[in-house]
């Protein structure tokens, strides 16, 4: 603690404390002559008050202005977060009540001043005032001791592996098989297939003859039925006419979410698992519902059966069960948001393969763009639809007069079929359906060519929506040659990123001078604040801003700021707390648009500050002062005149 301990008067102690539970029942005589032996101590931000294990608590604490931090550092240098503590509040009444050293690691979080109650005085009203004692005893003692030390019993379980964890906890070299099943690639089929019927396995690793190290491929059951018995091939054409390659691999210390995210992103069942550059075993979507029982996968699935749209429909409203159960596995937020994209995508991929079924092939090769959240994957349960349709230009006049009504039809059918499956209507006609957003690439070049040429501070804002764009469906190359002709434009025109710097500067953070939340003053979300547009929306504008400076194709927001980071353009300290700041608030969106949904209200984005937890608030506050910083950096790069 700090040395310069200030005696005060007595009156001034006393009003403080008359305001505090159990002070205030203190008789007139007590409280005063308790006053006598209070003294005031300031403590800059940053100071460490307590160290656990170590520090003798000599004197019980009282925030008078400022606040704290409470933490626990593991065995393994884990840090976690117990509890936010300000003005009025108390610390060290736990060691002095059990005459211990700290349990906890303390920290001032800003500049904090606190008046000082010597531990012998402390203790005399402990032995002297029945209702004093009961109240430290009671609420004190039984409250923080169980949930503190519950809650590090359980976060260690956790990181080795707790059984309602396993899906963020276990690292995929924990299950993984550690045989090698694997055959030269000049083998025949029917080897290959006798060969995993003796070892009872659905897949085989394929080898350069002679190399057993040196894995070229893979075969699977599914490719012995699809690739061989489906098509009549010769069961004595070598195994390689029908493997699959190069094999899709996955770090041996990754997540098992990890791994089960790359597999339904690529709709494979069986990745290699590669630790130090070798090939060490397999992990297959089986094994993973092994260990986890009701898992993400099990709906994925679900939605790769279905035979008709129709039954696509109630598909997507099982999401939100799903995504609770991550949420209370530990998922963060950007885990959270990737699944419910490939979720999404998949019902899109099954639902458009449907209607081409239905429809027929299309005249000319085309690829449907997802926009806005969807296009960067950051989509929660509040997601209006943004998409639009990219075709190839027609050869020749008729050929594009049938492209332009195959395409109507087709989007009109896809955008009520998506309705019907919960993805609601977009507002401002940012959709397939409108005309104007199903155009061939040259279209589509020229419009951003406009835009991008000379902005138009009215479609500005409107422009934005469509740079987060990627490839939904259909054919990538085409997004590819867009996303192309878009970085090619704005690094010739730097002028476009002036205005789009501007635009993000002109947003205010929702803090006042004094800290407090700007929340709405009237209306049907008086006293909340929208978290989407007045706190998340800025770290998305930057990075995608720095994005299209630096031609990185990411449209993700979390993906952006790591290839700025790791590129050096943003320096690693901002990244690290713009990250933290960004989840934080995903994190606080999710579980508020989830608790609205089974509570059968629609879900938004306004979050009521006075509900959250004074250390929700805290963190809150943090993650908008981040904004601040961010806006320093484009200030720096885009001066003003």
């Amino acid at each position: 603690m700090a040395a310069d301990v200030h005696a005060l008067a007595p009156e001034v102690v006393v009003e403080f404390f008359a305001n505090i539970m159990p002070f205030k029942e203190l008789d007139h005589e007590t409280l005063h002559g308790m006053a006598r032996h209070v003294k005031v101590d300031f403590f800059p931000k940053g100071t460490r008050l307590f160290h656990a294990g170590e520090t003798e608590i000599s004197h019980l604490l009282f925030i008078q202005q400022g606040g704290v931090k409470s933490f626990i550092v593991d065995d393994e240098g884990e840090v976690t977060l117990k509890d936010y503590r300000g003005e009025g509040d108390y610390i060290g009444a736990l060691g002095i009540i059990r005459g211990t050293k700290a349990s906890l690691e303390v920290e001032t979080v800003e500049d904090t001043f606190c008046f000082l109650l010597p531990k012998a005085v402390f203790l005399d009203l402990i032995n002297t005032q029945p209702g004093f004692s009961q109240y430290y005893l009671k609420s004190f003692s039984e409250k923080f001791v169980g949930t503190a030390y519950a809650e590090l019993r359980h976060h260690k379980m956790t990181r080795r592996g707790d059984e309602n964890l396993h899906l963020f906890s276990m690292e995929v070299g924990d299950i993984v098989k550690k045989t090698l099943h694997t055959i030269p690639a000049d083998s025949s089929i029917q080897q290959a297939a006798e060969k995993m019927s003796s070892f009872l396995v659905g897949s085989l690793l394929i080898h350069q003859p002679g190399l057993p190290e040196e894995i070229i491929g893979i075969i699977t059951d599914r490719d012995l039925t699809r690739k061989v018995l489906a098509t009549g091939r010769d069961y004595n054409e070598p195994v390689r006419n029908i493997m699959s390659s190069p094999v899709a691999t996955v770090l041996s210390q990754s997540t098992c979410f990890d791994a089960l995210l790359k597999m339904m992103s690529s709709s494979i069942h069986h990745l290699a698992v590669e630790r130090r550059g070798k090939i060490i075993g397999i992990i297959t979507s089986h094994d993973i519902i092994l260990i986890q029982g009701i898992s993400p996968y099990s709906l994925f699935k679900e939605i790769g059966k279905q035979q008709s749209i129709i039954g696509l429909y109630p598909l997507s409203k099982k999401i939100p069960a799903m995504i609770r159960n991550l949420i209370k596995e530990g998922a963060k937020p950007g885990n959270i948001s990737r699944m419910i994209s490939v979720l999404n995508d998949h019902i899109l991929e099954r639902l458009l393969t449907l209607l081409e079924e239905e429809m027929g092939p299309p005249p000319v090769p085309y690829c449907w763009l997802l926009m806005g959240s969807e296009g960067r994957r950051e989509q929660t349960f509040k997601t209006d639809q943004d998409n639009a349709i990219l075709y190839a230009d027609p050869k020749n006049e008729q050929q594009g007069k049938e492209a332009q009504e195959y395409f109507a039809a087709f989007a009109r059918k896809a955008i009520d079929h998506l309705v019907e499956c919960g993805y609601p209507l977009c507002p401002g006609e940012i959709m397939a359906v409108n005309p104007k957003w199903c155009q061939p690439l040259s279209v589509w070049k020229g419009y951003f060519e406009d835009w991008v040429g000379a902005p138009d501070p009215q479609e500005l804002l409107h422009a934005t929506i469509f740079f987060d764009f990627r490839a939904g469906f259909g054919k990538a190359v085409l997004a590819d040659k867009l996303r192309q002709h878009l970085n090619e434009l704005t690094e010739r025109q730097e002028l476009y990123l002036l205005h789009l710097a501007g635009q993000c500067l002109s947003g205010r953070t929702p803090l006042s001078f004094f800290k407090n939340f700007i929340v709405e003053k009237n209306g049907e979300h008086k006293n909340k604040l929208d978290i989407k547009h007045q706190g998340i929306t800025p770290f998305v504008n930057f990075a995608r801003i720095l994005a299209l400076r630096h031609n990185i194709r990411e449209t993700n927001t979390l993906a952006r700021l790591h290839v700025l980071a790791k590129e050096g353009i943003l320096d690693e300290t901002l990244w690290a707390t713009a990250v933290d700041a960004y989840e934080m608030q995903m994190q606080l969106r999710i579980i508020h648009q989830l608790n609205q949904i089974e509570a059968d209200k629609q879900p938004d984005n306004h979050i009521a500050p006075d509900e959250l937890s004074e250390l929700e608030k805290r963190m809150l506050r943090d993650a908008f002062e981040v904004i601040d910083r961010l806006h320093s950096v484009l200030k720096t790069m885009f001066p003003t005149p």
